[in-house]
């Protein structure tokens, strides 16, 4: 994969929405409430390793991994 020039971070405030319609909209809305969430990660690892450890806000790694599938789409 190319490296994007765009953090996952940066990528997931795109899909915020505070009607909230979808998980991954909730998702950012959550992440974008959480303070100490990597925000200039771009390393899946990294990420899944923080969500898995530090949140509640996430009700299935599910979500994170459809997340990061569009993330990788879009930087492609």
């Amino acid at each position: 994969m190319a490296k994007s020039s765009r953090s996952f971070y940066s990528w997931l405030m795109t899909n915020r929405n505070t009607v909230s319609a979808n998980e991954i909209q909730q998702f950012a809305n959550n992440a974008f409430l959480d303070l100490t969430f990597p925000k200039q990660s771009f390393d899946f690892d990294e990420i899944s390793k923080y969500l898995e450890e530090n949140t509640t806000y996430l009700m299935s790694m599910t979500t994170f991994d459809q997340a990061w599938e569009l993330y990788h789409t879009a930087s492609t």
